[in-house]
């Protein structure tokens, strides 16, 4: 399992899909992830600051707590048929499926560490590099720009094969 944080949220210019870009903490590839739209939304808030409105997703952290015990972590775990599947990781080592746009959003909103399957990364990881040729360096309209010209050309279907 590979430990990774959130590079950017962006629009895919074809399909007006938000796509998640998630980047390996110690490496160079980074995951795009396509997300639900309201989860996308969650996800752009970013962390859950003090004061802020609770949203839907703020849910879960207070309740695991209340009846003692904590969300750990959340793990893309799987990749089939196009389709990442994730999981909530609690203490104790229980784990509940959850879909990974859901489970992506608690993420963000708690602060929890995302891991995702070696696998996954392997079969379908793309450098970072490649995306941002002037890394974490250059200006944030740049990365933007080198960003959506690899976006404009990819789709879900090209992050797994249909025919199993």
């Amino acid at each position: 399992m590979r430990a990774m944080r959130m590079l950017r949220l962006i629009v895919h210019a074809r399909t007006r899909e938000p796509v998640l870009l998630l980047g390996e903490i110690d490496g160079e590839r980074c995951l795009p992830v396509f997300l639900r739209p309201a989860q996308a939304e969650v996800i752009a808030f970013g962390p859950r600051g003090e004061g802020d409105p609770p949203l839907t997703q703020d849910l879960i952290g207070p309740v695991v707590r209340g009846l003692g015990r904590s969300l750990d972590r959340v793990e893309i775990t799987e990749l089939r048929d196009g389709l990442f599947s994730a999981d909530l990781v609690f203490d104790q080592g229980t784990r509940i499926a959850a879909r990974p746009s859901d489970a992506l959003a608690v993420a963000v909103r708690d602060g929890l560490p995302i891991g995702v399957d070696d696998e996954i990364l392997d079969e379908v990881g793309q450098p970072v590099a490649e995306l941002f040729p002037h890394g974490g360096d250059a200006p944030p309209a740049e990365q933007l720009r080198e960003f959506r010209q690899f976006i404009d050309e990819v789709s879900p279907e090209d992050f797994g094969d249909a025919s199993g």
